[in-house]
């Protein structure tokens, strides 16, 4: 949200030089380096959510190619996949999610209440993954989809929009953020939604949540209302998804700081995090605790990691300090020789940073009554913080966030562990990590290990002021992004612990028609622009989904590339294919595939977004109308069930 490069959050002031000292702007190519040296194994049967440093050795798996034809650049308003393939919309906003005696229909003028929306499904669906309810074949036809719902678009979720501001507009509003349980199932029919279910959940901005880790009952984190500072209320901006092997879901708290107020003078703490005088989304209106000025510490209690246990209805999602403050993306779980879990992520904010945690303990076993969930109850609670260094030879290090450590001292401005976990982008700027170009969605190569790292844009680049372009971010004005990827260790064979680590680039995205040199990129096939979802399936297929801005679409470097899109790559090639496009104005995000490999879920995020990513509530369907495509309705961001009509795997 909030892609307007206006808006885009760009606090990073720190002097850190990392690499911008060292690295040659000459160097705008691909380092060769050789790629996928680590070994790994397969956590899911076929979407590769998970990886392990456990397995065989690369090449142990055969490495599924694209075998569709690619589907033209689109800019109308509609979903198109390739010949021989099947798409339809599930689970649109304001569906009801299937809470037993709670399930409100939803109302095409959007008069559906503030109590409604909290039983149905939220706004702007993001990440999602497929969790199987039963063994073997049934379970790739009957499972759980959960799901994020990023941000809301006020012009179209209220009737009148925001004349007048309202309470119960807010409370509507904080209803359609946070996390989406519901029941799935193949019917003759096709994929259908289970309603009523005991599964079914929604999770909100005003749903409590438990903090865990090193800054649980900080100092830092406690408020009037939550004096022990260990319980939050809500999650908000939830983006990127993964999941854990123990069957978790993992949501990033990605842009708070668009809904507190900091009013004329925020301090250095909050001016470092991008707070602002008045609050884009105006919640502090009506209630108070987003008032940065009356409840400084409030503005703490976002941005972390969040763990959900989708099997258990009754638990309490979770924040896990100990993975950082950041406005997280997402989290991505590999794990170690010795069954330690990794997760990494990235900050979706320009020079912003990337990150890894790696577990003290190794992951249990189910056992002793306990689920498998119930046995790493506090697994991401004890372990080590790393940010990421990218030297300009094609090396990288990992530096621990540890209190105590170089320059992590009280002495500045860091009294404990908690406080560098708080403040992770300052104890990141002491370190000199590497500022990169919104790190966005990773993916763990589930046949080589390598890891991939969208870099989203980022337009400040080389302006005057800022860093300078380096060899992990080499383009000035980086309007199109670009994929970094990278193998732990020194030299093959390292393991996902390593503090060392060996990059390169995937590519430069981008169209080779662009009068600028720099957008032009270096894409082998189908051309695009703004990577940002990406994953791996278990046949090492990797999916690339794109979210370019209303603001850029169809218009200057942006002319030839149309809607957003959905392409497959060959890692070892480079050669991308163009699977779907999404209609006016949407973004494609969310991917989750079924164990069987033969069913594809995807999101369509806010088909008829508007420049300014608030709509005009007189004319809700002036750029869009998907999926209804109602007389007189309004568009509504939707997961899509994709299958191919052989009943084939999903890409082949």
């Amino acid at each position: 949200m909030a892609k307007d490069f206006s808006a885009m959050e760009d606090s990073n002031r720190s002097s850190n030089p990392d690499i911008h000292s060292l690295s040659d702007p000459r160097r705008r190519t691909l380092l060769q380096l050789s790629v996928g040296a680590a070994s790994a194994a397969l956590f899911s049967p076929w979407l590769a959510g998970c990886a392990s440093a456990q397995s065989a050795p690369v090449g142990a798996t055969q490495r599924l190619k694209p075998g569709f034809k690619s589907v033209p650049v689109d800019t109308s308003d509609r979903l198109v996949v390739p010949d021989g393939y099947v798409a339809a919309a599930l689970a649109a906003w304001g569906e009801p999610v299937g809470v037993p005696g709670q399930m409100p229909a939803w109302k095409a003028d959007a008069s559906n209440s503030a109590a409604e929306q909290a039983v149905q499904m939220g706004m702007h669906h993001d990440g999602i993954h497929y969790f199987p309810l039963e063994n073997g074949a049934q379970g790739s036809r009957h499972g759980l989809l959960v799901m994020n719902h990023e941000y809301v678009d006020d012009g179209l979720l209220h009737p009148g929009g925001m004349q007048p501001w309202t309470a119960e507009k807010v409370r509507k509003a904080q209803a359609a953020h946070g996390i989406s349980v519901i029941e799935v199932v193949e019917t003759p029919a096709g994929w259908q939604m289970v309603r009523p279910s005991r599964h079914a959940r929604r999770i909100t901005a005003v749903t409590p949540f438990r903090l865990s880790g090193p800054a649980s009952g900080h100092s830092l984190m406690k408020t009037a209302a939550d004096p022990a500072g260990q319980t939050v209320l809500g999650t908000l901006n939830n983006c990127a998804a993964g999941m854990t092997p123990w069957g978790t879901y993992l949501s990033g708290e990605e842009n708070f700081r668009f809904y507190f107020a900091g009013g004329d003078k925020p301090d250095a703490h909050q001016q470092r995090w991008g707070i602002t005088k008045a609050a884009f989304f105006r919640w502090p209106e009506h209630d108070e605790r987003f008032d940065a000025t009356r409840h400084p510490n409030e503005f703490n209690r976002f941005g972390w990691v969040v763990e959900v246990d989708p099997m258990d209805p009754a638990s309490a999602p979770v924040k896990r300090t100990a993975l950082g403050r950041a406005a997280h993306e997402g989290a991505w779980v590999a794990v170690t020789r010795d069954g330690r879990a990794v997760v990494y992520s990235g900050e979706d904010a320009r020079f912003e940073y990337i990150y890894k945690f790696v577990s003290r303990d190794a992951i249990r076993p189910a056992g002793g009554g306990l689920s498998k969930a119930q046995a790493n109850r506090d697994l991401l609670d004890h372990g080590t913080l790393y940010v990421a260094r990218f030297n300009a030879d094609g090396t990288g290090a990992w530096l621990p966030l540890v209190h105590g450590q170089g320059p992590l001292t009280a002495a500045n401005g860091f009294a404990d562990q908690g406080e560098v976990l708080i403040k992770t982008r300052q104890a990141s700027d002491l370190l000199g990590a590497t500022k990169m170009d919104r790190p966005e969605w990773l993916a763990i190569d589930p046949i080589g290990g390598t890891i991939y790292c969208t870099l989203t844009n980022n337009s400040a680049r080389g302006a005057k002021g800022q860093p300078p372009v380096d060899a992990a971010n080499p383009r000035a004005n980086n309007s199109h992004g670009h994929i970094i990827r990278w193998d732990e260790g020194a030299a093959p064979g390292g393991d996902f612990h390593a503090t060392v680590f060996r990059w390169n680039h995937l590519v430069l995205a981008g169209d080779p028609a662009n009068a600028r040199a720099e957008a032009r990129g270096n894409i082998n096939g189908d051309i695009y622009g703004c990577p940002d979802g990406i994953a791996f399936d278990a046949r090492g297929l990797l999916w690339i989904q794109t979210d370019a801005h209303a603001s850029q679409m169809y218009q200057g470097e942006f002319r030839n590339i149309g809607n957003n899109q959905m392409l497959a790559c060959d890692v070892t090639t480079g050669e991308t294919r163009r699977f779907l496009t999404g209609p006016t104005n949407c973004e494609i995000t969310g991917l989750a595939l079924t164990p069987d490999g033969r069913t594809l879920f995807i999101n369509v995020q806010h088909p008829g977004e508007t420049p300014s990513d608030r709509s005009d509530p007189a004319d809700p369907a002036r750029f869009s109308n998907w999926p209804d495509f109602r007389p007189g309705g309004r568009p509504r961001s939707a997961t899509v069930v994709i299958r191919k009509k052989d009943g084939g795997l999903i890409g082949s």
